[in-house]
């Protein structure tokens, strides 16, 4: 509110997601690239292991695709599923993983492509880090919609809030 100087302004809330953080570099709406952060400075290619996730649309969808655009998102592995997964790996005496986030960096970051492709990730996009040859969404709000209309899955728990306190709560 402090850093917005406006009583009158509305937050967009969201969970926070404990995965792999995943940039998605879209070419003319066509899925690139995919890369992990790394270290901050430079990032791991996981294009091959990207595409297998079935919450990442290789195509944009919902009209004309801006030339370029990168957009930051959380690779995840659903609780659940992190269940069954470790159930099927002590079953044939393979080493458990020690909590989702792992399961699923691990699993992103694998050689072989088909190893990943079973494994039950999703990705939740929240952020167009830049775009080339469109206009960039004016608010978070907007540029939820916009991730979610090209067929990215965005949090549907996100929340529209009129004031710092509700946001708060």
């Amino acid at each position: 509110k402090k850093g917005l100087g406006s009583d009158d302004a509305t937050y967009t809330v969201e969970p926070k997601f404990d995965g792999l953080s995943v940039e998605l570099i879209y070419e003319d709406g066509v899925l690139a690239r995919g890369a992990t952060r790394g270290d901050g400075a430079v990032g791991e290619d996981v294009t091959p292991n990207i595409r297998t996730i079935r919450t990442v649309p290789l195509r944009l969808r919902g009209g004309k695709a801006p030339r370029l655009v990168a957009i930051r998102g959380e690779a995840i592995m659903p609780l659940e599923a992190f269940r069954d997964l470790n159930r099927w790996m002590t079953e044939r005496e393979l080493p458990a993983f020690a909590n989702p986030r792992n399961a699923a960096a691990g699993s992103l970051r694998q050689l072989d492509s088909r190893v990943t492709a079973r494994r039950p990730l999703a990705f939740f996009a929240y952020e167009i880090m830049s775009i080339e040859g469109a206009e960039p969404p004016d608010t978070h709000t907007h540029e939820l919609e916009i991730l979610s209309g090209w067929g990215l899955r965005v949090d549907p728990h996100k929340k529209i809030c009129r004031s710092i306190e509700e946001a708060i709560a």
